[in-house]
C-alpha cells in the first residue's frame, strides 16, 4: 500500500508543479523606479519691473540663480541670489548720473510636486535683503520679501527648463526728495519673471 502511494505521488507532482501559477508582481510606477536627487542648482535670465527702483522707467534685467535642498518628495529650502540693471542704454540714463542696480539674497521654503508628466510645479515664500546702487537710495540695503512659484519641464533627470514669476516687496525712497519722502522709505511690490536650467544632483 504504500509502495503504490509513493508511485501515485510521484506521477501526479509534475502536474501540481506545471499548475502553480505565479503571483505577479506589482509594476513599479515612474515615480518609484525615477532617481531622486537631494539638490536642485537654477540659472537663468530674470526681469524685475519698473518699481523696483525710482527713474527705472523700463524695468531691469539680469541674472537670477538659486540652489535648493529638498527633504521629501514635496518640500524643500531655497536659497538664491539675482543681480539687476538697465539691459539697454536709454536718454534718461545717458543723460544722468543714474544707472539704477539691484542685488538681491533671498530665502525660504519650497513646495514642489509632479504635475502632469514631464511638468512640475513649485510654489515659493522668500525673505532676505535687497541692495540698490547707482541711483541714490535709502536705505543702502532694505528688508524684503515675497512669494510666488514655477513650472519645470523635465528633459531628462538630471535637467530641466524652468520658467518661473513671483512678487517681491521691499522699502526704497530718493535720497532727499520730498516727494518720495525723502529719507523715510516707502514700500514697493515689484513684480519678477525668470526663465533658465535647472541641474538635479
Amino acid at each position: 500500500m504504500f509502495l503504490f502511494l509513493a508511485v501515485v505521488s510521484a506521477a501526479l507532482l509534475p502536474l501540481a508543479a506545471n499548475g502553480q501559477v505565479s503571483t505577479p508582481t506589482r509594476a513599479q510606477s515612474s515615480d518609484e523606479t525615477a532617481p531622486t536627487f537631494k539638490y536642485q542648482a537654477y540659472v537663468g535670465y530674470a526681469y524685475t519691473s519698473l518699481n523696483q527702483v525710482n527713474q527705472s522707467r523700463y524695468g531691469l534685467s539680469g541674472v537670477n540663480a538659486s540652489i535648493t535642498r529638498n527633504f521629501g518628495r514635496y518640500f524643500g529650502i531655497t536659497a538664491e541670489g539675482g543681480y539687476y540693471r538697465y539691459p539697454f542704454s536709454t536718454p534718461e540714463v545717458a543723460n544722468s548720473t543714474i544707472t539704477p542696480s539691484v542685488e538681491s539674497v533671498l530665502f525660504g521654503p519650497v513646495l514642489h510636486a509632479q504635475i502632469y508628466g514631464k511638468f512640475d510645479g513649485f510654489i515659493h515664500g522668500l525673505l532676505g535683503g535687497e541692495h540698490t546702487g547707482g541711483a541714490s537710495q535709502t536705505p543702502n540695503i532694505s528688508f524684503a520679501g515675497g512669494f510666488g512659484g514655477g513650472v519645470d519641464y523635465n528633459l531628462n533627470p538630471r535637467f530641466s527648463v524652468r520658467a518661473s514669476g513671483d512678487i517681491i516687496g521691499a522699502s526704497f525712497s530718493l535720497t532727499g526728495n520730498s516727494a518720495e519722502l525723502g529719507n523715510s522709505p516707502h514700500k514697493t511690490w515689484d513684480s519678477r519673471a525668470a526663465f533658465g536650467v535647472v541641474y538635479h544632483f
